[in-house]
């Protein structure tokens, strides 16, 4: 018989064997599908824009084996003359644009040749007296840079359409790494040909902590896409530094969720994405009721009346028809919500109005954006409404829990007097 003391050390090796494979088996490298190619300039009169640059180039490496890509980096932004989307099928701009004429067509011949592009916070940078129009008001759509938020900060994100493969492991809301944050002359939302991906939700007001540079409300958008061109552009990519030793005090990598959306993205740009799960989303002809998860009553409409004007209500659940709704998609993520009574006549706020508490009615539909409902899964079944012309959601107001009171717009505040859950009729 083996003793203990010659049984402990094959005891040992054994665990240690099983280790070793599980930490190979968690760092093996993805067999590449696509090759994405970082251009930078690494000089920049910004220390944090420098650092940001020094931790992706060390970063990405091992995020592409372990998500199936290659990652290139360079500061010869003249390779952009001639570039073909055979070769490197996602560019990244780091801290920089282009500058010189020559280099700005081969990029935009590359975008339009089927080439793709994940751009960074200071990419986009411009004032009055710089600019691309190309890049900042076609590609992009913002225009000239407005104002920034100071000192860096993290926010909370609001996915504004979880069915863009980018956005489907985030949640309906996920905590950004620390930024310094931009806004912009044009509003994104105005723009047919921009699909806001991700905007600051409310709950993170204030934004920043210097005089002069802080945030205490309105519309932010973050991440969003071009819907003539495969790319994204995502506002983060900016460390907070202590700028007297010249030392990273936060990583742009701190989020999972953030990283988690980096690498869907890439994924999606470069073509590597494979199946995207579906993210959950009302059956478009069906009927369902809509109780709100504070109270448990029903979305209604007053006294199953279907003229124009018609109080949209809540009241306790009955199965009439009157609080049967359909969600039928409009377009980019949105839908327009039916009444079972008249499905010509649509959740509507009164007037198109913007502020808070506006009240909802019944009105024939007629495209309107206040027509017009955004589907936020929060999973089980549950959901927030997004209405399209002022991104605020369908609200119980002061979560009140009395019969015939009318449902308004507010603020989307991720309170239970805004998620509702949907069971079919």
């Amino acid at each position: 018989m083996p003793s203990d003391r010659l049984r402990l050390p094959a005891l040992l090796l054994a665990v240690l064997a099983i280790v070793v494979g599980l930490t190979s088996a968690a760092t093996a490298k993805v067999e590449a599908t696509f090759n994405v190619l970082a251009f930078y300039s690494g000089n920049t009169q910004d220390a944090a824009h420098n650092d940001w640059v020094k931790e992706a180039n060390e970063r990405f490496p091992q995020f592409g084996a372990q998500n199936g890509f290659t990652y290139t980096a360079t500061n010869d932004w003249s390779r952009l003359n001639n570039l073909q989307a055979s070769q490197y099928q996602v560019v990244m701009f780091l801290d920089n644009t282009v500058w010189v004429q020559s280099q700005r067509a081969g990029f935009q011949r590359y975008m339009e040749n089927g080439g793709a592009f994940f751009g960074w916070h200071v990419t986009n940078y411009n004032d009055a007296n710089q600019g691309w129009p190309w890049f900042n008001n076609t590609l992009l759509g913002t225009g000239r840079f407005v104002s920034n938020t100071w000192f860096p900060s993290p926010v909370t994100l609001r996915a504004e359409n979880r069915s863009h493969p980018s956005l489907v492991n985030t949640g309906a809301t996920f905590r950004s790494a620390t930024s310094e944050w931009y806004s912009w002359q044009y509003d994104l939302r105005q723009n047919p040909n921009i699909q806001v991906l991700a905007s600051i939700d409310p709950s993170s007001f204030p934004v920043g902590n210097q005089q002069g540079n802080i945030w205490t409300s309105g519309y932010y958008p973050i991440i969003w896409t071009n819907k003539n061109f495969k790319m994204i552009y995502a506002n983060f990519g900016h460390n907070a530094m202590n700028y007297q030793t010249n030392t990273r005090t936060s990583s742009t990598f701190d989020s999972p969720a953030q990283n988690q959306f980096v690498m869907d993205a890439l994924k999606w740009l470069g073509g590597g994405g494979g199946t995207v799960p579906p993210v959950e989303q009302p059956a478009p002809n069906s009927w369902y009721t809509v109780a709100n998860k504070a109270n448990g009553k029903c979305v209604d409409a007053r006294a199953a009346a279907t003229t124009n004007g018609t109080v949209v209500q809540q009241y306790s659940c009955n199965s009439t028809t009157a609080q049967h709704f359909q969600f039928q998609p409009t377009s980019d993520g949105f839908t327009r919500v039916n009444n079972r009574n008249d499905a010509t006549k649509v959740i509507d706020v009164a007037g198109v109005a913007t502020t808070d508490n506006a009240g909802l009615q019944l009105w024939t539909y007629s495209n309107g954006g206040n027509q017009q409902w955004q589907a936020v899964s929060e999973g089980g079944g549950y959901f927030h409404f997004v209405v399209r012309h002022t991104s605020k959601c369908l609200t119980v107001p002061g979560g009140s829990t009395a019969d015939q009171t009318q449902l308004v717009q507010s603020t989307c505040n991720g309170s239970a007097a805004q998620s509702f859950k949907l069971t079919a009729a």
